[in-house]
């Protein structure tokens, strides 16, 4: 698609679509989860195809800022939730810091993006995870090019300062752990008939990508497809984690709700395993 050019719709859904797992790689970072980011790459499509892009002339980097304004409102509805984890500082000045270096530490876990400023994070992650250039990370973040490569430096050294800190080993609760292993059990003893028993009659499905279910009657059909392949099969770990990711979530001993991204790959290169 060459610049100067308006989108068709029909190019905008194959756009759309193609660049779903670069647009998931930046969300996730953004907001410091691979599954959040995931939401944030859903509302930010919506919000692009409910737009009229005919005159849009650079359309990936009119996705790119759907994308980071849909983030920054993902943080800031966090924020008005009493979530502090995000760490808004305001734009720094230039710090020389070592390229090789920063690439290292922009491979590691999501969450220690949060410690930057969402400027200095945006920067860090469009030139060194993304491979964009500044003068295209200044057009998606509509900053100027020193202010760009100002955040870009000052994020670099941050975020190698926290890859090199220690950090905290997560942890399981007891009775998480318990109703985790009883799933993984039954799910790779094919007894999906006791799975389907466990499901709350008002649960719902969100197969990602693909759609969502609600009640036990129509999501218990959701085993069927597992039941068919016997080469599927889990293992009990942290989020995130492994090669995909299915969320379960408790009322009591009753599943409540199943978020299931195997329909969704990408997310797997943003997660780090960690079996329990």
């Amino acid at each position: 698609m060459a610049d100067g050019s308006g989108v068709q719709v029909q190019e905008l859904s194959r756009l759309m679509e193609a660049m779903r797992p670069r647009l998931h790689r930046y969300c996730a970072r953004m907001v410091g989860s691979a599954i959040d980011g995931e939401d944030v790459v859903q509302d930010a499509l919506a919000k692009a195809a409910a737009a009229d892009a005919g005159g849009i002339e650079q359309p990936e980097r009119w996705l790119f800022r759907i994308a980071h304004n849909t983030a920054l409102d993902a943080l800031r509805r966090r924020r008005r939730l009493g979530d502090q984890g995000a760490v808004l500082d305001p734009e720094g000045v230039a710090d020389p810091d070592a390229a090789a270096d920063a690439r290292v530490a922009a491979s590691e876990t999501l969450r220690v993006f949060l410690g930057l400023s969402t400027v200095q994070r945006s920067a860090v992650i469009l030139v060194d995870v993304l491979g964009h250039s500044l003068a295209e990370t200044g057009a998606i973040l509509q900053i100027t090019l020193p202010a760009a490569k100002a955040a870009l430096q000052r994020g670099r050294k941050r975020l190698k300062a926290w890859v090199d800190s220690p950090r905290e080993t997560p942890t399981l609760a007891a009775a998480d752990r318990v109703r985790l292993r009883t799933y993984a059990d039954r799910f790779n003893a094919r007894d999906f008939d006791a799975l389907r028993a466990l499901l709350a009659e008002d649960v719902r499905l969100d197969l990602s990508v693909r759609g969502r279910l609600d009640g036990a009657a129509k999501v218990s059909v959701y085993f069927t497809r597992y039941q068919e392949n016997p080469n599927w099969r889990l293992s009990l770990a942290l989020a995130e984690l492994g090669d995909y990711v299915a969320l379960i979530a408790w009322r009591g001993d009753r599943i409540a709700a199943i978020r299931d991204f195997r329909y969704a790959p990408y997310l797997k290169e943003d997660m780090a395993v960690a079996h329990v």
